[in-house]
């Protein structure tokens, strides 16, 4: 992808940001939410495997690089009106969350209020040590 005026039709927000959408390419299911800017778009395309832009840390961050859990791109689409993304991936070892779950959704609103649906697959000390 040399010619880089696909990136041009993007609807960046004032920070030069565009939402971006992870969603496992074989089950459909959202696993993710992020936030990615001009480069780590370019640098996705380019890999095949998702960067985004970290807003708290304030640099790129290539999804995986402290826990091996990658994402590797199926497909990149956007919607309608160009200002949001979506990254259909395969999700290196089923883990998305930084809590250690498939996805980042786990949480189910019922009438007592949010419960944790989703397990745990392995233990965040176990990826991340103590870090998180």
């Amino acid at each position: 992808m040399s010619n880089k005026k696909w990136l041009n039709e993007i609807k960046w927000d004032e920070q030069g940001l565009v939402p971006a959408i992870a969603q496992d390419a074989r089950t459909g299911a959202v696993l993710m939410f992020a936030w990615m800017n001009r480069e780590a778009l370019e640098k996705t395309a380019q890999l095949g495997e998702v960067v985004y832009w970290s807003r708290s840390r304030r640099k790129l961050w290539h999804k995986g690089e402290e826990s091996g859990h990658t994402q590797k791109v199926i497909e990149i689409r956007t919607d309608c009106d160009n200002d949001v993304i979506l990254l259909k991936i395969e999700q290196t070892g089923g883990i998305a969350c930084h809590t250690g779950r498939n996805s980042c959704f786990y949480n189910k609103l019922e009438k007592s209020g949010w419960e944790e649906a989703d397990p745990v697959i392995k233990d965040p000390k176990a990826i991340y040590g103590d870090k998180t």
